[in-house]
């Protein structure tokens, strides 16, 4: 049996934002409490795209800075960055020579981020699912958060895992890893627009809570948030074809740690001008915290470096030992 291990990456994508806390960093801070985990920030996978090297480096203190402030204990959990464990890039290369082609063809995801242009893109941004499965699988971790947009992309990494266990006739030496997908809200999406994701890349400012944001600008920003003319439904199925409505009274729910059912019984009937009022005052409960520390923190650079320092020596531990079992296993030798 393979010991119970999270692994989790994000991209340190900079200006972080409430879709970034309640689809990821939130369910992070409770999982540390029932699993060992190792969370990583990918910049590696960032650079899929092009990056300012400056802000690269900025934008990595401020994801670390982000986790802590939100309740990562840094001394319980493995924090690094990827860059760091120079042995995700060569197990990527191995599950490179693992998976194949059409495996790749079918990523939606490439697809959606690559658009009309394909063949202009990156190798990196094609293959970048195998590295994804790299960072998993180097820790042997049994159990990954994902939103409903990465999903497929676990599948790619059980399916490599079953792969490599197949060809090199090493059963169960990796784990079949397990999604955990959080029910309530799997994606918080735009304010301006409720069938898209909440991004930074968005030109409105006002379409996203961003933790830094302060209690007037977060007021201003759920009182402008777009709805429609109807009252709150007193049940889920009056919410059919109101992306928006979904979208705030999910955004409710998950930042309250409650039920759907809870916010329909509390504002079933009402209109969203009240609604929107409770709504601000639960972000702002929340987040101005966050936000307040992440300023004080990243005033102090060396405590984030320190983090990453650590966090780097204790996963580049583990992926050692792992990495020289893969290479016995496959037949690769070090000489040094």
């Amino acid at each position: 049996m393979h010991k119970k291990r999270v692994f989790s990456g994000v991209q340190p994508t900079g200006n972080l934002h409430l879709g970034n806390y309640l689809g990821a960093i939130k369910n992070f801070v409770e999982l540390q409490n029932k699993f060992e985990c190792v969370y990583c920030i990918v910049d590696l996978h960032a650079i899929t795209n092009r990056q300012d090297p400056k802000e690269l480096k900025s934008n990595v203190l401020e994801t670390v800075a982000s986790f802590v402030a939100s309740g990562l204990n840094s001394e319980k959990n493995i924090i690094f960055n990827q860059a760091s464990v120079a042995a995700h890039s060569e197990l990527a290369w191995i599950f490179n020579c693992v998976a194949r082609i059409g495996w790749m063809n079918r990523m939606t995801q490439f697809k959606e981020k690559a658009g009309a242009n394909k063949e202009n893109a990156s190798v990196g941004l094609m293959v970048y699912p195998n590295l994804m499965a790299a960072d998993i699988l180097l820790y042997k971790a049994t159990h990954v958060p994902v939103g409903e947009d990465q999903k497929q992309h676990l599948e790619l990494t059980r399916d490599i895992a079953k792969k490599f266990n197949n060809d090199f006739n090493c059963d169960n030496y990796f784990p079949i890893v397990e999604p955990l997908i959080s029910k309530e809200i799997p994606r918080v999406m735009s304010l301006r627009d409720g069938k898209k994701k909440m991004s930074k890349s968005e030109d409105s400012d006002m379409s996203r809570i961003n933790l830094k944001d302060d209690k007037d600008l977060i007021e201003q920003k759920i009182k402008k948030a777009k709805t429609d003319n109807d009252s709150i439904p007193s049940e889920v199925n009056g919410l059919k074809n109101r992306d928006e409505a979904i979208n705030l009274i999910s955004i409710y729910a998950s930042i309250n740690n409650i039920k759907l059912e809870q916010v329909f019984k509390e504002f079933g009937g009402k209109n969203f001008s009240t609604f929107k009022s409770k709504l601000s005052e639960s972000i702002i409960e929340k987040i101005c915290p966050i936000g307040d520390e992440m300023k004080k923190l990243l005033k102090d650079s060396k405590y984030l470096h320190d983090i990453l320092k650590k966090g780097s020596k204790n996963a580049g531990l583990i992926a050692k030992i792992n990495l020289k079992e893969i290479y016995e296993i496959i037949g690769l030798t070090k000489f040094s």
